[in-house]
């Protein structure tokens, strides 16, 4: 009998083996996984060309496959959330780079910043090369969750740098304006105002709203009111840091689309194809696991806003990330026309369009991360 207890734990350790092999097997595989809103992994092909690619180990069959197997581990939503909630208890906060902050906010630690002075240099460069055209520049970058929402940080996390970063910002901008959003969107939260998601990394309408009165001077117009706009909100958003954080417990945020009713609005999306739409809000993702791209339908290379009862004649061009799909419909209340670039996947320069569309403003608008990070800002020349 003793015999039998001493392997016991082996007994289990090799049925809960067993028992997982099988479910692999028999349970079907799931194309889309809702809570880390990605596609799983599919059964790759094998060939011998894959199998002995021992030289690129991201195309090779065994890396394929390990993924594979990972991905569709019979409860892999269970193991995830576990796996997240260990760490945790055991001190190991922002595992996966999101913190487990205080009040549900889960905040992306400070990113690397390696490309960001090279970044700055091409956007100034950009702004130089195009004075000549008495096309102004402006530049409007967003602070990190972590910067604004301090309080809501762990009490062991690692330093924001985003006071360093926009010093440096207003040091290389001459030709370009800079216009900083650290002390309006702090004074907003200060204030009690939700201005970044708990559940995600963009701003909050209300937070698209602080930069879009911010950015007013600059831009050259005059921001309207809270009042001119119908705001409706919408319940069950997770976003991209509940996504990958596997803090599965967390509430989700309410989202909010703040309408004017007064703007005669078309949208025209280039995507490959183009899609047209009389509306800057997709209303059919508040019904997806991603309700953020109801804010002009997401990521896209080329899109152009055309407002028929926009205050004045001027057309606008953003090269942007993400952040300004929320703030881009406030701007269109002023602006004939506003084309959106994104360079993470529009690889022309950006001058032509300058041209050819007789374009009056120039925005730049990203967050500190994607500033710092991206690899496609030189192609803007």
């Amino acid at each position: 009998m003793k015999k039998v207890y001493k392997a016991l734990p082996a007994i289990v350790f090799v049925a809960f083996i067993g028992v997982m092999l099988i479910l692999f097997l028999v349970l079907p595989k799931r194309d889309f996984s809702v809570p880390e809103k990605r596609y799983l992994e599919k059964a790759p092909a094998f060939t011998l060309s894959s199998f002995f690619k021992t030289e690129d180990k991201e195309s090779s069959f065994q890396t394929h496959f390990e993924s594979f197997i990972e991905d569709h581990t019979a409860g892999r939503d269970f193991w995830v959330e576990l796996s997240a909630y260990y760490n945790l208890i055991l001190g190991n906060n922002g595992a996966k780079g999101v913190y487990h902050g205080k009040d549900g906010y889960l905040i992306n630690d400070p990113t690397e910043t390696e490309k960001f002075s090279r970044n700055l240099g091409f956007i100034e460069e950009f702004a130089e090369h195009i004075a000549g055209m008495k096309v102004p520049v402006t530049v409007a970058v967003a602070p990190s969750t972590g910067y604004v929402c301090e309080d809501k940080l762990p009490d062991l996390h690692y330093t924001y740098h985003d006071d360093e970063l926009f010093a440096e910002m207003q040091d290389t901008f001459k030709t370009a304006e800079f216009v900083d959003l650290r002390e309006p969107l702090k004074t907003a939260y200060n204030d009690g105002n939700q201005v970044f998601y708990r559940t995600d990394h963009h701003w909050t309408s209300f937070g698209a709203f602080t930069a879009y009165q911010a950015l007013s001077k600059s831009l050259g117009y005059t921001p309207n009111d809270k009042s001119a706009y119908e705001v409706t909100s919408y319940e069950g958003f997770y976003g991209t840091t509940y996504s990958t954080s596997g803090y599965w417990l967390t509430k989700p945020d309410d989202i909010e689309v703040w309408d004017n009713p007064d703007n005669q609005i078309d949208v025209s999306i280039v995507d490959g194809e183009t899609k047209d739409q009389e509306d800057m809000f997709f209303y059919s993702h508040l019904e997806e696991p991603d309700k953020y791209p109801v804010f002009l339908d997401g990521n896209h290379p080329y899109t152009v806003i055309t407002n028929k009862n926009a205050a004045t004649d001027e057309k606008l061009l953003v090269v942007k990330d993400s952040f300004a799909h929320s703030l881009v419909p406030f701007l269109a209340d002023h602006y004939a026309q506003i084309i959106m670039v994104d360079m993470r996947y529009y690889s022309m320069p950006m001058q032509p369009i300058i041209e050819h569309e007789g374009i009056d403003r120039v925005l730049f608008l990203y967050s500190v991360d994607n500033l710092a990070t991206d690899d496609n800002i030189g192609l803007i020349e």
